[in-house]
């Protein structure tokens, strides 16, 4: 089992250095960035959210509606459809 003692005696042993990697779908990013700028609905494992896609991060995509701005994780992504 992980524990927190252990990740903090791998952070020393390596400099306190802590390294972030994250998977990401590069099929899925491609898609996305080729409808950037229109207006989407994005199915979510929480539910839909129509809106313009206003960014494409490798992790994550911003969309804009007129109530809000929502930044969702790419991972959370069922599917895109333009509308």
């Amino acid at each position: 089992m992980y524990n927190q003692s252990h990740q903090y005696n791998e952070q020393e042993r390596h400099g306190g250095n802590v390294e972030y990697v994250s998977l990401y779908d590069p099929f899925v990013y491609q898609t996305l960035q080729s409808v950037l700028g229109r207006h989407v609905v994005v199915e979510t494992s929480k539910g839909s959210i129509r809106g313009k896609l206003a960014d494409v991060k490798p992790d994550h995509v911003t969309i804009q509606t007129k109530e809000a701005t929502f930044f969702i994780r790419t991972q959370e992504i069922v599917w895109v459809m333009p509308s």
